[in-house]
């Protein structure tokens, strides 16, 4: 497998593990002092919104802190265009993401309607922006060293 195919499996696998709100496969990816750094690009101004350090932290905010998921929904990050740049043991990626919010609707007890036909539900665009991690390959595994996280719309969270 190629360097940057091997690198860009890495956001891959971040992107479903937060997906699945799997705390622990998240961290996986990180190295022991591994940072999340998210921001908001409110009109070309770099708005800081939080920090997590270190894979303990990363691993509690997304199986604790990221709201579940409800009956029949799920979630789909995609990105696209990744940018890749290595030199040496370092890796740079710039990828675009959307996240989409998938909700299946639940099949009545008498089952679908006549004029039901093909799939059931909706999905909505939720999140867009940019993942920008720089990695490093520990004992030949590339890892996320610093995940930036730039949003392209704001954040809201309870009690601000």
């Amino acid at each position: 497998m190629s360097e940057e195919r091997a690198i860009q499996q890495v956001l891959a696998k971040y992107v479903r593990g937060a997906d699945t709100r799997d705390g622990a496969a998240v961290a996986a990816v990180f190295t022991e002092s591994g940072r999340v750094e998210i921001s908001y690009n409110n009109s070309g101004r770099s708005e800081p919104v939080g920090e997590l350090v270190g894979k303990e932290a990363i691993a509690a905010a997304v199986s604790q802190m990221m709201r579940p998921h409800p009956a029949h929904g799920w979630s789909h990050h995609t990105t696209h265009d990744h940018i890749i740049e290595v030199d040496g043991d370092i890796a740079t990626i710039d990828a675009q993401f959307v996240v989409f919010e998938v909700r299946g609707k639940e099949r009545p007890a008498t089952g679908w309607s006549e004029d039901a036909f093909g799939v059931q539900g909706t999905v909505t665009p939720i999140e867009a922006g940019y993942y920008r991690p720089i990695l490093r390959r520990v004992d030949g595994i590339w890892k996320i060293d610093t995940l930036r996280i730039v949003m392209n719309l704001p954040l809201a969270f309870p009690g601000q």
